[in-house]
């Protein structure tokens, strides 16, 4: 292993945990609800985590269903079980009463203790 590799992942960990604290500051010291912000940020952070789940997770399963059912029927098993799960966390989101559910925007104005 070199030494170069070994500061390059050492680095990447600082920027992230760095970015984590800095992300955490601006909410904390925020003194009023920018909800544009607020939902494109979101929206970014949805279409990172979509793109790694078709990339990665999705092609993964895919492989391993394929190896056990069939190229056919293992394809058709990881796409109806990606999907069928977007459906169950919809309804899941869909039945948690407005008031209760952490999704949905609030402003730091009507948050009291």
């Amino acid at each position: 292993m070199e030494v170069s590799n070994v500061m390059l992942a050492f680095g990447l960990t600082l920027l992230a945990g760095l970015s984590t604290g800095i992300g955490s500051a601006m909410a904390f010291f925020a003194k009023r609800t920018n909800t544009r912000f607020l939902s494109i940020s979101l929206g970014f952070s949805a279409g990172v985590m979509i793109y790694v789940s078709f990339v990665e997770i999705f092609l993964k399963a895919r492989t391993q269903l394929s190896a056990e059912y069939g190229d056919v029927h293992g394809t058709w098993i990881t796409v109806l079980s990606f999907f069928g799960g977007i459906m169950l966390i919809a309804l899941i989101d869909r039945f948690i009463p407005k008031g209760e559910n952490p999704h949905e925007i609030g402003k730091v104005e009507d948050m009291t203790e």
